[in-house]
């Protein structure tokens, strides 16, 4: 049975996976106890042996044994094999999660797509979805420890209403060499059809996302019979294996309380009868590759394992309930409550602030005595090539009596567009910014010159 500890960890407080380290069903302790227990043992057996039975001269060839072990059992790479190892088992976890075939999409295709409430219409969506779960329990049962002793035989899953006696015959009489899960599938396939030719589905675009639907469907049970089918390669698993077995088998020797090499090392020697810190590394590792174990086969009978009995009942219970009991089985329709109220539905003390953007509520602060240098390139102004005429004269104009009707006044003349344009100059820019702002003008209308002397030009032109 899945353990579910999600409620526990709903909010981050102080002590917060403390708490789960307490707990029994699907931890690590109930993994792991027998193979701690059985290196602990064997390392009280060579301590004693080292301390209480062996010699002088025998003690001295324990220690070389003992200091060569520990110098070469560290060059077992523990951290990269596991942790790649791990990684791997972990996303063929993920994945053959995500490939277990749900009736979900496809019961909602069935019932908005084969119409008829009558006796026949109903028995084409529920056997429909039959067919589809028949083909779920067939693979289940093929890699699922559970669900084959759940359903040993084929006879086991007639009685349990997933096939009937005649279905049962047609399946048998088909022989094939292989798993014979997709043979429900066809059968769905062909009823689909047959239902199109009746009128009871209305048109090709619903047949075909039916079909498509199907296959998706097809698709995930096929991808589970492949995971159970193409396992992580053998040789890998035997190396991982091999590399923590053979380390803590040196650790045994190797990590001993012996007496020290050098009379200088007395001072700071510990004898210690408890290995405290390789009891933790063994903790780690060896539980590491127990991780490992757990979840390369999710389809087993251990705790964290997929509850597959569980999902199969629930498959086949809301697949009826929505090709069946709920097809066109509508509630009346009523005006909800916001039609005209669009307030929140929780209490107005309990609101917090709409997020409108990270920048939504940042201020810019200006410093007005601070001056504006601009570079040659920035003072620049747009140069018109072309003459300027009285008809761009009187454009303009007509845009500053365009602004002016904010203060429900009128600018007739050139003088009170000038008084308009200077407390707004004025208002806006620095002295230091006025002045270069009327050199630029005068430099750059000089050269234009008057309509009046340019009017000559532009007839000739």
């Amino acid at each position: 049975m899945t353990v579910s500890y999600t409620l526990k960890v709903a909010n981050a407080r102080f002590g917060g996976f403390t708490k789960l380290l307490f707990r029994w069903k699907g931890s690590i302790y109930k993994l792991l106890y027998r193979e701690f227990l059985v290196f602990c043992l064997l390392y009280s057996l060579f301590s004693i042996l080292y301390r209480c039975v062996l010699n002088n001269h025998q003690q001295e060839l324990f220690e070389r044994l003992a200091r060569h072990c520990n110098k070469f059992a560290k060059l077992i790479p523990m951290s990269f094999v596991l942790g790649f190892y791990v990684t791997q088992a972990f996303q063929r976890w993920w994945g053959q999660y995500t490939s277990f075939p749900l009736p979900d999409n496809l019961m909602m295709v069935v019932s908005g797509n084969v119409h008829g409430t009558d006796e026949r219409g109903r028995l084409l969506r529920r056997t429909l979805m039959r067919y589809a779960n028949l083909s779920s329990v067939l693979i289940l049962r093929s890699i699922s420890t559970r669900v084959r002793r759940r359903f040993p035989k084929l006879k086991d899953i007639v009685a349990a209403g997933f096939m009937t006696v005649e279905e049962l015959k047609k399946l048998n009489h088909l022989y094939s060499d292989f798993n014979k899960y997709w043979m429900p599938l066809t059968w769905f396939a062909n009823l689909a059809s047959q239902a199109r030719k009746e009128g009871r589905i209305k048109d090709d675009i619903a047949l075909r996302l039916l079909m498509d639907e199907m296959n998706n469907y097809r698709s995930k049970c096929s991808m589970l019979f492949h995971y159970d089918w193409i396992s992580i390669p053998l040789v890998y698993t035997q190396v991982v294996t091999l590399a923590v077995y053979s380390f803590f088998t040196f650790c045994l020797i190797g990590r001993q309380f012996i007496k020290p090499e050098n009379r200088e090392e007395h001072s700071v020697h510990l004898d210690m009868y408890v290995p405290v810190f390789t009891l933790l590394e063994f903790f780690f590792y060896a539980g590491w590759l127990k991780v490992g174990e757990l979840i390369i086969n999710p389809f087993g009978e251990d705790d964290d394992d997929f509850e597959t009995n569980q999902l199969i009942d629930r498959n086949i219970q809301v697949s009826m309930l929505a090709v069946d009991d709920m097809h066109q089985n509508l509630p009346p329709l009523e005006k909800d409550k916001y039609w005209v109220d669009m307030g929140p539905s929780y209490p107005s003390t309990t609101t917090k602030p709409v997020f409108m953007g990270s920048t939504h509520d940042m201020r810019i602060i200006e410093d007005e005595n601070e001056e504006f240098e601009q570079s040659p390139k920035a003072t620049m102004l747009a140069v018109n090539v072309w003459p300027t005429s009285h008809k761009v004269k009187k454009q303009r104009s007509k845009g500053l009596q365009h602004r002016c009707l904010c203060c429900r006044e009128k600018c007739k003349d050139e003088h009170s567009i000038t008084a308009l344009e200077t407390p707004l100059k004025n208002s806006m820019l620095s002295p230091r910014q006025l002045e270069n702002m009327s050199m630029q003008q005068e430099y750059y209308e000089e050269p234009l010159g008057s309509p009046e002397s340019m009017g000559s030009t532009n007839q000739e032109a």
